[in-house]
């Protein structure tokens, strides 16, 4: 055992107070799947279709400025058992805007989704992970906890779907958060266009749920992995 093993247990602990979800201790064979920048009138239904065929939930990370355009999309999510978390008003980088400012739009954003909803909204994911002490603090005032990722599929790329699911479960295990898109947001900051990647969404759902089958894990919203596990949490600060 080297040393970063040792150290990496210990200071998640020493960590826990200012940390984000990135985990569940569990002892079932569930693997949390999160998808976000959605609802996307293509990626979201082929997504919805995919998990409904393998008896799968998974976490929705949602985007207001879509989920006022595509209602009818966040209603059929919520009616096969998904959750519907919090992503932002848009996908602006928080680490780019005063603390005040995070605060006022995640508690807006907060507020619109649950109206739409009809129900409480508890996680947010902040968008591209970035995330500094002052954000942080901001989405907990709010109420709402941040969550983060283990494993991603790297599905921002545009890459065969065989190759992003092999992406996907290189670190997977029991507990695991796995990153993943039902849309293409992109970087709003950025001038130039980014084209979104032309891959099939539900192709690439189903080749990471066969891959959790053929290791014993199943696919589940982090709602779902709380019925019996508990949260793991640790710091998570990037820019």
């Amino acid at each position: 055992m080297n040393v970063r093993s040792l150290i990496k247990p210990v200071a998640r602990v020493i960590t826990a107070p200012v940390g984000s979800v990135r985990g569940v201790w569990t002892t079932e064979s569930h693997a949390v799947l999160t998808f976000d920048d959605g609802p996307d009138p293509d990626g979201t239904e082929k997504v919805l279709a995919a998990l409904a065929e393998h008896g799968a939930t998974a976490t929705f990370f949602v985007l207001i400025d879509r989920a006022r355009r595509f209602r009818t999309l966040l209603a059929e999510a919520v009616a096969q058992g998904h959750e519907i978390a919090l992503h932002g008003i848009d996908h602006r980088r928080l680490t780019t805007l005063p603390a005040a400012e995070v605060y006022q739009r995640t508690a807006r954003g907060k507020a619109e989704l649950e109206d739409l909803l009809g129900m409480p909204v508890r996680w947010f994911r902040p968008p591209f992970g970035a995330q500094s002490i002052g954000t942080w603090r901001a989405v907990k005032r709010c109420g709402l906890e941040p969550v983060v990722w283990g494993p991603t599929a790297w599905d921002w790329l545009d890459l065969p779907v065989d190759d992003l699911a092999k992406r996907a479960m290189e670190r997977m295990s029991a507990g695991s958060v796995l990153l993943a898109h039902d849309g293409f947001a992109g970087d709003p900051d950025l001038a130039a266009d980014q084209p979104a990647p032309r891959f099939d969404r539900g192709e690439l759902t189903t080749a990471v749920l066969d891959g959790l089958s053929d290791r014993a894990l199943r696919g589940v919203s982090l709602a779902d992995a709380l019925r019996t596990g508990s949260l793991q949490r640790w710091a998570w600060f990037k820019s």
